[in-house]
């Protein structure tokens, strides 16, 4: 998937934006309006700057497996032209298509990792502040007295 990715990102910037993206669809057999090139962006745009990244990208994978995605959006046709056809490949392209498939999926699970310790960070962050606030109101009534 990483090197589909890099394969399209014109601008070598780590992003696919809508043009790499309306290349790439046109390249895969499956072109896309302007309006559903966009469509396709913001449905898994998570960070809303308007490009995919490749969390992203192997985010539209993972809708597609889970079945999230709608049969006519450009997104599943994507991930359905993306997968590999053994008869034309062979079992080695298989191999390694399934390989960077488990290297995709581990990395989307490093990905959420990385989320769930951002999320408890804050977490603890926002209850040192509460024990903070609460320490300082008690020093400050002591001082009302």
């Amino acid at each position: 998937m990483e090197t589909c990715m890099r394969r399209y990102d014109a601008g070598k910037d780590g992003f696919i934006d809508l043009m790499e993206l309306k290349l790439m669809m046109e390249k895969l057999g499956a072109p896309q309006t302007h309006l559903g090139l966009k469509n396709m962006i913001k449905e898994v745009d998570e960070d809303l700057d308007s490009k995919l990244s490749f969390r992203e990208f192997l985010l539209i994978f993972r809708k597609a497996a889970a079945g999230e995605l709608q049969e006519d959006s450009g997104l599943h046709a994507l991930a359905r032209l993306s997968e590999i056809d053994v008869s034309t490949e062979g079992v080695k392209g298989a191999k390694s298509f399934f390989e960077a498939k488990v290297q995709a999926i581990n990395e989307a699970s490093r990905f959420e990792e990385e989320i769930k310790a951002e999320q408890e960070e804050k977490k603890k962050q926002a209850e040192e502040l509460k024990q903070r606030k609460a320490a300082f109101k008690e020093l400050q009534s002591t001082f009302k007295q």
